[in-house]
């Protein structure tokens, strides 16, 4: 049986002038935080099938599946917050069904501050 209660997101991070080794060192820096939380599970997002005579999987550079369950939606949210304020010049895009953002540390934390709001609410 399906969790209907579990979340996907896409989190995208960009940073200006970065190298793509420079945004795959980031991304999986960032990956690794994130698994040290209590999300269902965090990849790096898959590009899809791998050329003929490569090795592993494809990988979209700076980019991250994340599944998790609503509640831990704050805590991913701060995470990804104190992560983009230790680099000049980092944003990230949540992509989700009925969510979608992109911008700085400090819109984050309005996001952050509204769903938490939201939370108290119920």
């Amino acid at each position: 049986m399906e969790d209907i209660t579990k979340a996907e997101f896409q989190i995208e991070i960009s940073t200006p002038d970065a190298t793509e080794e420079e945004l795959d060192r980031m991304t999986r820096q960032l990956l690794s935080e994130l698994r040290e939380l209590d999300v269902e599970s965090a990849e790096l997002e898959k590009s899809g099938p791998a050329p003929d005579g490569s090795k592993g999987d494809p990988i979209t550079i700076g980019s991250i599946a994340i599944d998790l369950l609503p509640a831990v939606l704050p805590s991913v949210i701060g995470l990804v917050q104190a992560w983009m304020t230790r680099g000049q010049g980092r944003t990230v895009k949540f992509k989700s069904k009925g969510i979608e953002f992109e911008g700085s540390p400090e819109e984050l934390q309005r996001l952050l501050m509204s769903l938490e709001k939201g939370k108290k609410k119920k």
